[in-house]
């Protein structure tokens, strides 16, 4: 199943999602053990292994992190060849002064924000659908 392309079509469908729940950012060495069905995401930088994790989870095992985040999910299925998705949402949520950090998955679109603005990123994500 390929996903959608339209840019308009992708803005009205996309329905953001807010998950339950605080996630974190942490760095891992090859040698840290977590089961790898309590990692939401992950990315290797040269520095080391990013992982995005519940933030209990960091907490039982004093893994350090800096951000605490609200998971948005929008739930479309974007192509990953699909232009001006990640720029409208980011803009909307740049005008509103909320930080974002993207994961383009295979299926949908995952957004992290500061846990205190989940409501108002999903005020703006609802209002950017709805004003196509």
């Amino acid at each position: 199943m390929n996903g959608e392309k339209n840019l308009n079509k992708l803005l009205k469908m996309m329905k953001p999602e807010l998950n339950e729940g605080e996630y974190v950012f942490c760095t891992v060495t090859e040698k840290t053990k977590i089961s790898s069905d309590k990692i939401i995401g992950s990315f290797r930088e040269k520095e080391g292994l990013t992982i995005i994790i519940k933030r209990k989870i960091a907490d039982s095992l004093s893994l350090p992190y800096h951000f605490i985040a609200a998971w948005i999910t929008l739930t479309v299925h974007s192509s990953l060849e699909a232009v001006g998705l990640t720029a409208a949402f980011s803009k909307a949520l740049g005008d509103e002064g909320i930080s974002c950090n993207v994961i383009a998955a295979y299926y949908h679109d995952h957004i992290f924000v500061d846990k205190k603005d989940a409501g108002r990123a999903m005020e703006a994500l609802s209002k950017l659908s709805v004003s196509i």
